[in-house]
């Protein structure tokens, strides 16, 4: 049982660091975490982690970083405008263009840590995000490498089938335009094992409190978020992407077909690691399962293991 322990909330490792820092997308201000080896010594790889929606930086995206840093990286994560402790309005909105904006501050912002060697950047997406920082590597010069954990990676037809059909996302696309009328959207709970309408509704780690339902979860979403989630081409940037790229994933994952159509566009330059029986909450903060995806994806850009 001692593989199926949750990274989480385990305590911090006296071997990292971990400091706070801010930085500016699009005029707000955000909140970030940055992880590194405590006798690190300029200068080292670095790489920006993004992690699933509705996430804040200290759930899964922490999580990673803190076992990239111990690979040997100085790693970033962050909350997004809107998110956590970051500015930015309205809150709680699901955008991913507004997000892959912030994922090249966050690059841009990492690029200038005095330990950071500029010229080996990366970027680690995990579910959601893995789309946005997709587009963001796309960007010519933004990452040396590219890395997708679990990726949630719909086109805006695979998302009528996900979201129970035609009239089903028509209904949710519905409601985020009803939420323009207000000024700030309207907020409801992310997650929940009593609240049927919750987008996450009995879904494990977001409602575990000693997984994702931890003290800086936000646990809210915007029902703004639903036009441009439901419309969004993740696999759009696929052909774009130049650096090479990893995608590790399972077939017991929310969206193996995702994956496995990104990776036949990206073609020749993407490699593939598929974890036996892994579930998508699994990649999120199951001990093996993140040791041996952070493993990997440490390989993959060039550090220690």
């Amino acid at each position: 049982m001692a593989n199926l322990i949750s990274l989480q909330n385990t305590p911090d490792d006296p071997s990292i660091t971990r400091s706070e820092t801010r930085f500016r997308s699009e005029g707000d201000d955000l909140a970030g975490l940055v992880f590194a080896p405590s006798d690190a010594a300029a200068p080292l790889p670095a790489v920006v982690v993004t992690g699933a929606w509705t996430t804040v930086k200290e759930q899964m995206a922490g999580t990673y970083a803190r076992e990239l840093a111990r690979r040997g990286f100085i790693a970033l994560a962050f909350d997004f405008r809107g998110w956590g402790e970051s500015e930015g309005r309205p809150r709680f909105v699901e955008d991913p263009a507004s997000k892959t904006t912030d994922i090249g501050a966050a690059i841009r912002h990492l690029r200038t840590h005095p330990l950071v060697d500029p010229a080996r950047v990366f970027g680690l997406g995990i579910c959601a995000s893995a789309g946005y920082m997709a587009k963001a590597a796309a960007h010519p010069g933004a990452v040396e490498a590219l890395a997708l954990v679990a990726p949630w990676l719909h086109t805006p037809e695979m998302a009528v089938s996900i979201y129970g059909g035609a009239d089903s996302v028509a209904a949710l696309r519905s409601v985020s335009a009803a939420s323009l009328a207000m000024a700030e959207g309207r907020a409801i709970v992310a997650a929940s094992t009593t609240d049927a309408s919750a987008p996450m509704f009995n879904a494990p780690y977001y409602t575990e409190a000693d997984r994702g339902m931890i003290d800086a979860y936000d646990n809210a979403f915007n029902e703004l978020s639903w036009e441009p989630w439901l419309t969004y081409d993740a696999l759009a940037s696929a052909g774009e992407v130049a650096v090479p790229t990893l995608v590790v994933c399972s077939d017991d994952a929310a969206l193996p077909a995702g994956a496995r159509a990104f990776a036949e566009v990206v073609g020749g330059r993407l490699e593939e690691l598929w974890i036996d029986g892994a579930t998508q909450f699994d990649f999120y903060d199951r001990a093996d399962i993140v040791q041996a995806s952070a493993d990997r994806v440490a390989r993959h850009f060039g550090g220690e293991r």
